[in-house]
């Protein structure tokens, strides 16, 4: 997205337009699946007098407007990225962390249905998958093997 669209999301999400939540949404859509310190490197180009401090409240405002996902991946810290509002899944590499989206396992949220709720009603399915992804499933078909 271009700056103009970008100032557009803001305000449509009723945020003031500031070079902090620009730089962050530019991050994200260079970067998806990323931890706020990798938004604060990213960022510090663009803004050199900011904070870690100021790109976690920054991260905050923009997840709690809904212009941002926060997804929290087992032993992993938050995670954030910009695609928003479809109810999709994630996959996480058990080796390196990586993470990539997954479509919604069966069509439209909340793609999947608890046998029991205990009264709830489901509006969305949250699901990680764990596995190698192709880059660690590669080294490991060429790691030496330690049997022996």
């Amino acid at each position: 997205m271009d700056t103009a669209q970008l100032e557009g999301v803001l305000r449509a999400s009723g945020l003031r337009v500031t070079q902090g939540r620009l730089a962050v949404l530019r991050a994200l859509d260079a970067h998806p699946h990323v931890d706020a310190e990798s938004v604060y490197r990213a960022v510090l180009p663009a803004l050199p007098g900011t904070s870690i401090q100021n790109v976690h409240n920054v991260l905050g405002d923009l997840t709690a407007a809904g212009l941002l996902r926060r997804i929290e991946p087992a032993h992993s810290p938050a995670l954030y990225e910009r695609r928003v509002g479809d109810n999709h899944h994630h996959v996480v590499c058990t080796a390196c962390g990586a993470v990539a989206d997954v479509e919604c396992v069966v069509g439209h949220a909340p793609c999947l249905h608890p046998s029991g709720a205990a009264g709830f009603v489901v509006d969305v399915a949250e699901v990680t998958f764990w596995g190698l992804c192709p880059s660690c499933q590669e080294r490991a078909a060429k790691a030496p093997s330690r049997a022996g």
